[in-house]
């Protein structure tokens, strides 16, 4: 069976994610004696015994792709050939692991990579005050009206087109005061503030995404080996310089991740795999689609199944 691999973004990560990993497998131990080498600090004290430290956002993002990436080579220890891997996506964050599972950049520049966009995120997020905000029963378009509305007083935009059942504006806080006023007479059933630093995927982090941009282009990166669907276009991303110009973008454009799911279901790709902490994109994935077969390695009990 070839599964497609997806990779969790931030809002994945939890007190102790990868350390029954760590405990199991020694590939994993070593990704995070790595990573500590890297980073110049130890990752695993700071997801694993540091409380909510795991939250922060410079914490999270390096903490959720180096659990992804520990899981990877425990599954690469037990068979899994990237060869036979039809494609890879990830939501935010996870599109950079996606993009050193398929040969794009080494582990070590990815994390580099993870880190900065950690960092420059929470930094963004100070000023102005941003935030995130879940609707439940809208639609692209009633989403798309909402954030107009919201635009009226502040920046406020569509972030996430997660699933039918999920989607995420993101912008300044008074703009999403003034949606979550108005969000019944859109049709919308309810409305939930996302517990992040601020306003991921809208122009709050243009800060953040020029940093990074910088970043890239001193990164090395290769074409991927293998198809490697792009949040912000929801379709491969084939060369080296498109990889940097649409993770750029990425930090401040919307997610596509249903549509990047109907793309690969287009492909005929009907076996999913998530290998990460938690199980949130298997739950998206079956909004999207009851034809599939998706299923997680969150934890070593799962690969037991």
């Amino acid at each position: 069976m070839n599964e497609a691999l997806l990779f969790p973004g931030q809002g994945a990560q939890f007190e102790g994610m990868g350390q029954d990993w760590c405990a199991a497998f020694p590939v994993a131990r070593h990704t995070f004696e790595e990573a500590h080498d890297v980073l110049g600090f130890s990752l695993r004290d700071a997801c694993w015994s540091s409380g909510d430290e795991v939250h922060r956002t410079d914490i999270a993002q390096p903490g959720i792709f180096t659990t992804s990436a520990a899981i990877v080579r425990v599954l690469e220890e037990r068979g899994l050939e990237r060869s036979a891997v039809p494609l890879a996506a990830g939501l935010s964050l996870g599109e950079y692991t996606a993009l050193w599972f398929a040969g794009c950049m080494t582990f070590a520049d990815a994390l580099r990579l993870v880190r900065l966009r950690g960092e420059a995120m929470q930094a963004a997020s100070a000023q102005p005050e941003s935030g995130m905000l879940s609707l439940m029963g809208a639609t692209e378009e009633s989403a798309t009206a909402l954030a107009a509305v919201g635009a009226e007083v502040g920046i406020c935009q569509v972030a996430n087109l997660n699933s039918p059942a999920q989607i995420i504006l993101s912008g300044e806080t008074r703009a999403l005061d003034h949606v979550e006023a108005v969000a019944p007479e859109h049709g919308v059933r309810r409305t939930r503030r996302l517990v992040v630093a601020g306003g991921f995927h809208s122009e709050c982090m243009r800060p953040a995404a020029e940093r990074l941009r910088a970043a890239l282009a001193d990164t090395a990166i290769q074409a991927p080996g293998l198809p490697v669907v792009s949040n912000v276009t929801a379709r491969p991303v084939e060369t080296a310089d498109a990889i940097r110009a649409q993770l750029a973008r990425q930090v401040c454009a919307p997610v596509l991740w249903q549509r990047s799911m109907e793309w690969a279901l287009e492909q005929g790709v009907r076996h999913f795999l998530e290998p990460g902490p938690g199980t949130v994109l298997a739950g998206l994935m079956r909004k999207i689609s009851l034809e599939v077969e998706v299923r997680s390695a969150a934890t070593p009990v799962d690969l037991e199944d």
